[in-house]
């Protein structure tokens, strides 16, 4: 493990049986709460994005919000925030994708972003893929390109990896910490 791997990964919390019995969350405010961890996890965030040519941030409802905000402003990028349908007021790109049990649907502005941009997507984790192969796709359909998908953790045993990898179409996925 690398140094910031150890950083990170000492600051996030293993809450057993939550939301439901069976799970184990990884609760990531002790993270937040400390500024020099998130100041490294905004750092290699914003590396990636440089990395990438990113010209934007896209945060995923709602912790990629708290991650993505941070990391456009570090890397002098804008911020796109990707909410849950119904939440942004004016005209609107919607995406509609399939869960475990059931579907949802994300939307974005449509004048936020174009041709010409290249868009990183920032969350804090990837478990299952759902939820970033729909912002792939709306980024797509709103004419911008993918830089990439960038997240404080891939849980690999989910599979997430293998979902997003024709959305990503070669655009890299990175995840600073796998579990």
């Amino acid at each position: 493990m690398t140094g910031i791997e150890e950083l990170l990964s000492s600051r996030i919390r293993d809450v057993a049986d939550y939301p439901e019995p069976g799970v184990m969350f990884k609760d990531i405010t002790p993270l937040l709460a400390d500024p020099a961890a998130f100041g490294a996890l905004t750092d290699a965030l914003a590396d990636i994005a440089v990395s990438t040519e990113a010209t934007k941030i896209v945060g995923l409802e709602a912790r990629g919000f708290i991650l993505g905000a941070p990391v456009a402003v570090r890397a002098g990028l804008g911020f796109i925030p990707v909410r849950k349908a119904g939440k942004l007021p004016g005209a609107t790109l919607s995406q509609a994708y399939d869960l475990e049990y059931g579907s949802a649907e994300i939307e974005v502005h449509a004048e936020d972003l174009s041709a010409g941009d290249r868009v990183l997507v920032v969350d804090d984790v990837l478990a299952t893929g759902g939820t970033a192969e729909a912002s792939l796709r709306l980024i797509r359909r709103a004419g911008a390109e993918v830089a990439g998908v960038a997240v404080l953790m891939e849980l690999g045993f989910l599979g997430g990896r293998g979902r997003l990898e024709s959305a990503l179409a070669g655009a890299p996925l990175q995840a600073l910490l796998t579990i």
